[in-house]
């Protein structure tokens, strides 16, 4: 369990460089991609926090930090205040399209074990969440 924390927090910190220059963290762009995957729909912030990776984010104020920074736009429901909708910009869109291809080279270094051992390894972490959540 070490190895694959020491893992996760190392890919993390090696996300967080790439993203640092451009104003961002590593859940803000979760949030981005998330949306991204909604483009041209909305979700809720509701949807974004069960999508999120790390399930103990502060949403509402990343949303509020990324419309903010013109990353995305929110619409507030005027029958339930409490209730809002988020769009990624076109900003954001530009935003991913850029981080795409910094963050690639992060991510083909899975380049070094071959697919058997990618969709044996995906298999192994599956079974161990799942194994987490009884």
């Amino acid at each position: 369990m070490v190895n694959i924390l020491f893992t996760a927090y190392r890919i993390k910190d090696m996300h967080q460089c790439i993203l640092d220059p451009h104003g961002i963290s590593v859940q803000q762009y979760n949030i981005l991609r998330i949306l991204r995957g909604q483009h041209p729909g909305s979700a809720s912030v509701n949807v974004l926090r069960g999508r999120m990776l790390d399930k103990n984010s502060g949403v509402s104020r990343m949303v509020e930090k990324l419309r903010v920074k013109g990353l995305i736009a929110r619409t507030i429901h005027f029958g339930d205040r409490r209730q809002v909708d988020v769009r990624i910009t076109e900003a954001g869109l530009n935003l991913l399209s850029r981080l795409d291809e910094e963050i690639k080279p992060l991510h083909d270094i899975a380049g070094v074990l071959s697919q058997t051992e990618l969709d044996q390894l995906n298999t192994l972490l599956d079974r161990i969440r799942i194994n987490l959540q009884k």
